[in-house]
């Protein structure tokens, strides 16, 4: 079994990501990707959400953060809902046939009453996505979280502080996560002139 990738190309990335919102109209899996590329949060995290992790009924908006209780670690992580989230969640709670409560999975199953979506659907709807996008290499639900750190690297946030957005024991974890090539490697050897 090979190893779930990051998607790299910022323009393969964004026909990922958009796949479901423009090919599909189907706002549940356009903001699951938005999540998952937005939170590295793992996907049995993402699917256990419930609308009031992250919609505050009383005010009408949502929240400025989604506090998770990760299952493989059992470490609390507060996470930031950035504007991208924000819009995702906005549109997909405006489209909804019938307003959800707090109790409501953030992303049901349409199988059963207030049920997840379980882990082999999630892997079906990334892998439909992916194939759309003519991405041949290992993409899974994991490659979202793998996604998030590769580009927020790519973008100079530094190692130490992935490692505990990750709740990763060692940096050596994270390295294998953040995908880095040969090509990344040369940049540096290519800008370095001292």
């Amino acid at each position: 079994m090979s190893a779930a990738e990051p998607i790299r190309n910022p323009q393969k990335l964004q026909d990922f990501k958009n796949y479901y919102l423009s090919e599909k109209c189907n706002a549940r899996n356009y903001t699951l990707f938005v999540m998952g590329l937005n939170t590295a949060l793992r996907i049995s995290d993402l699917l256990q959400l419930q609308w009031k992790d992250v919609y505050d009924f009383s005010r009408e908006t949502c929240f400025s953060h989604v506090c998770v209780t990760e299952q493989k670690t059992g470490k609390t992580n507060q996470i930031a809902l950035n504007q991208a989230i924000i819009d995702a969640l906005g549109n997909y709670y405006g489209i909804l046939k019938e307003a959800p409560s707090g109790e409501h999975f953030l992303f049901p199953s349409r199988k059963g009453n207030n049920r997840p979506l379980g882990r082999s659907q999630a892997f079906r709807i990334v892998k439909e996505a992916a194939r759309a996008n003519g991405m041949n290499q290992h993409i899974s639900c994991h490659s979202l979280r793998k996604t998030f750190g590769y580009h927020a690297w790519r973008q100079g946030v530094s190692s130490v502080l992935l490692t505990d957005i990750y709740n990763h024991s060692s940096f050596r974890i994270t390295k294998r996560y953040l995908g880095i090539e040969q090509d990344d490697r040369d940049n540096v050897f290519l800008n370095i002139s001292l």
